[in-house]
């Protein structure tokens, strides 16, 4: 399957200048909008404060009421209730009645004082909480009031009458009812704001999400397979590696399939001549020189076969499925054993699952699954048999007997393959996982050095590694493969 490098937006300098701009904008936007909102706001309280002063001056010295503000004695009947302190009993007040009492004494010049009561339809003011300072004259206080008044969405009246004078209705719902209220835009600002922050959230979250897809995939390539070449959608930088990818993924391709037409090539070229030697070798009559020769044509046929077997491994021609891991690590022990070789099988340890805290304990759960033939794994059927085998033979060749162990979590699976060689040291047998690379005591035995090499990059291939620790008697591998 052939995937191209698809089209896409534009580069993540051009998006992300855009990006910036369009957020400088906003806050501006937004800024503006709350600061219009606010000079808004303090300019019709200090409307309300500045008619609440010259209505103090109307009440008490009979000057003309200011602009929006209606001034009404009480008639007689609803002047006895005011008198009386039944304010909500005043007619043409608004329903229901909330009555705040709120007086203003004279002061110290001889300014009158006031006897006020605002009744209003929603609420009573908090008239404790209005600023006072020494000094305060009254019509300051009268002005606090009527910015107190201004603040709340109402429609409140104001029944007064001063220290010596009659009883009068003040009403001025352009002055500080709902309707003198300026538009609030502070909450337009906030959901502004809460968009733009939602939408450059979700394109920054798409881009980075197309760069993280684009690494799964390429990652998770050598492990469950994967195109000949990536598509992906995004920004140009994000196109311009998928592109690199895919010509570097080709040029390997290219130089891996080389590799093996050369392999196969010299193997076959190899195959004639190696069959005319091995005739010939039966002419030889020495017995010891024929087990010589044929001894070196066995070896020269074999490096060939191993350098075909670490080539088709990185070419990773087979495709992944479904299996039973320990159905397959089971039936390799038990060809192993058909054919007299000390290979045995541990138990298969169990898998624990680890659960949450729960509320009403600090204590984790823990579910154990166990069970032979349940560790399922995706993954190549015939390599991981070889690398199997391979470890079972190192084993095998270095260390007389083999036992091997699986063991499983929810994410990766691992066969231990155990031996008793009596070496200890761990940095030597790693280090011979590289290509022709052979232990101190090869001379004793087969082998060209490709065996770990290939287990290795099997492992890689399955999104795993292989390493070694120290066991008991000898050394313990561990090739370990992901499970999905």
């Amino acid at each position: 399957m052939t995937e191209g490098v698809g089209s896409g937006g534009p580069s993540l300098r051009l998006s992300g200048t855009l990006l910036i701009l369009a957020a400088a904008l906003a806050g501006v936007v937004i800024t503006g909008m709350w600061s219009l909102s606010q000079t808004r706001w303090t300019a019709h309280l200090d409307r309300a404060e500045r008619a609440g002063l010259l209505l103090y001056g109307a009440l008490t010295r009979g000057l003309a009421p200011p602009e929006g503000v209606s001034l009404a004695p009480l008639d007689p009947a609803d002047a006895a209730r005011a008198e009386e302190g039944n304010f909500a009993q005043v007619s043409a007040l608004p329903r229901p009645a909330y009555v705040t009492l709120a007086p203003i004494l004279p002061d110290g010049t001889g300014g009158p004082g006031l006897q006020v009561a605002v009744v209003s339809d929603g609420l009573q003011y908090r008239v404790a909480e209005l600023p006072s300072r020494p000094g305060q004259r009254p019509e300051e206080t009268l002005g606090q009031l009527t910015r107190l008044m201004a603040r709340y969405c109402s429609h409140p009246q104001i029944i007064a009458r001063p220290d010596a004078g009659d009883w009068q209705r003040v009403e001025a719902p352009g002055v500080w009812g709902c309707e003198a209220a300026p538009a609030d835009l502070r909450l337009p600002a906030i959901v502004l704001s809460l968009l733009a922050l939602g939408v450059i959230f979700t394109l920054v979250t798409n881009t980075a999400a197309r760069f993280t897809e684009f690494a799964a995939a390429l990652a998770a390539r050598r492990r469950l397979g994967g195109p000949e070449s990536y598509e992906a959608t995004g920004p140009t930088e994000l196109r311009a590696i998928v592109g690199a990818v895919n010509t570097y993924l080709e040029a390997e391709r290219e130089q891996l399939a080389k590799r093996a037409v050369v392999l196969s090539g010299v193997s076959h070229d190899l195959g004639t001549p190696a069959t005319r030697l091995r005739l010939r070798s039966a002419l030889i009559e020495d017995n010891e020189l024929r087990g010589k020769f044929e001894a070196d044509i066995d070896r020269m046929t074999a490096i060939i076969e191993s350098a075909l077997t670490y080539t088709r491994a990185e070419l990773n021609v087979e495709a992944p499925r479904e299996l039973s891991l320990s159905a397959l690590v089971e039936a390799l022990v038990d060809d192993y054993r058909d054919m007299g070789q000390p290979v045995s099988l541990g138990a298969v340890e169990p898998i624990v699952l680890r659960g949450g805290q729960s509320l009403f304990t600090a204590r984790r759960g823990a579910q154990v699954v166990g069970g032979a033939h349940r560790v399922i794994v995706t993954a190549r059927p015939v390599s991981i048999q070889r690398a199997v085998s391979n470890l079972v033979d190192n084993a095998l060749k270095y260390g007389r007997s083999a036992r091997l162990h699986l063991e499983a979590s929810a994410e990766t699976a691992t066969i231990i393959v155990e031996d008793e060689s009596g070496m200890r040291s761990t940095e030597e047998i790693e280090a011979l996982m590289a290509p022709f690379r052979r232990g101190a005591n090869a001379r004793s035995s087969d082998g060209i050095g490709l065996g770990l090499s290939i287990v290795s990059t099997i492992a890689m291939m399955h999104g795993g590694e292989l390493r070694f620790e120290t066991a008991p008697h000898g050394l313990r591998a561990l090739f370990t493969i992901r499970r999905g």
